[in-house]
């Protein structure tokens, strides 16, 4: 059965607004919880700021477990803990749980990809002029590393748009699901064109701000 597209707009809409929800609220927890990771893994690091090698162990070896898994295969296996924590499976709320865990360990790698690229002389630099490790982290680590930073988590953005799509197809909610129970479903090819159309501009939007943010915070 085909949509009445006069009667299916608003549902478009609402799906585009419950797929931007996911994509921020995931975006600004998982660039939280990855920078911290990111931090502390590269601070950890053999003859870093603040070297320990078994927290370097554990962070790495946490990232490298939960990155290869395919999302949706994470998504499912995250559902007891999602049921738990968020008290449900189904709709946008319980969606960005587990996209945020996903998200974060991805960020995290962004960030300390970032941070090995600063000058090492700059980090001895502020160490010679007495500069406490919380310092160093604070004025030198972050801005040396924001412009690229800025570019890591656009690409990130795009993946959890992505990964909303993904979560949507499981009862995430937001276009994933338009396009699964209205489209692929109801053998509607319109729907999912749309949402295809709707996704790509999503994408082209994320992309084009993330790269005039950090042409800007780079001139500086």
């Amino acid at each position: 059965m085909k949509v009445d597209w006069q009667t299916f707009w608003p549902r478009i809409v609402e799906a585009t607004g419950q797929t931007l929800t996911m994509v921020i609220a995931t975006l600004i927890f998982s660039t939280i919880i990855g920078t911290i990771i990111g931090l502390t893994l590269f601070a950890t690091r053999k003859g870093g700021i603040l070297e320990n090698r078994w927290v370097a162990i554990i962070l790495n070896l946490g990232i490298n477990i939960i990155r290869p898994i395919p999302f949706v295969i994470l998504l499912v296996a995250l559902m007891p803990l999602t049921r738990t924590v968020v008290g449900t499976t189904i709709g946008t709320a319980a969606a960005i749980f587990p996209i945020t865990i996903a998200a974060s360990f991805v960020v995290a790698r962004v960030v300390e990809n970032n941070l090995i690229s600063i000058d090492p002389g700059v980090i001895e630099a502020a160490e010679a002029m007495g500069a406490s490790p919380l310092q160093i982290i604070r004025t030198v680590l972050i801005p040396e590393a924001l412009g690229p930073l800025v570019l890591g988590l656009t690409f990130v953005t795009v993946s959890l748009i992505d990964f909303s799509a993904v979560a949507g197809t499981v009862g995430g909610g937001g276009l994933g699901h338009i396009a699964m129970t209205h489209g692929y479903q109801r053998f509607d090819t319109s729907v999912i064109v749309v949402t295809v159309v709707i996704l790509i501009i999503l994408v082209q939007l994320a992309q084009w701000l993330g790269n005039t943010l950090s042409s800007k915070i780079l001139r500086r």
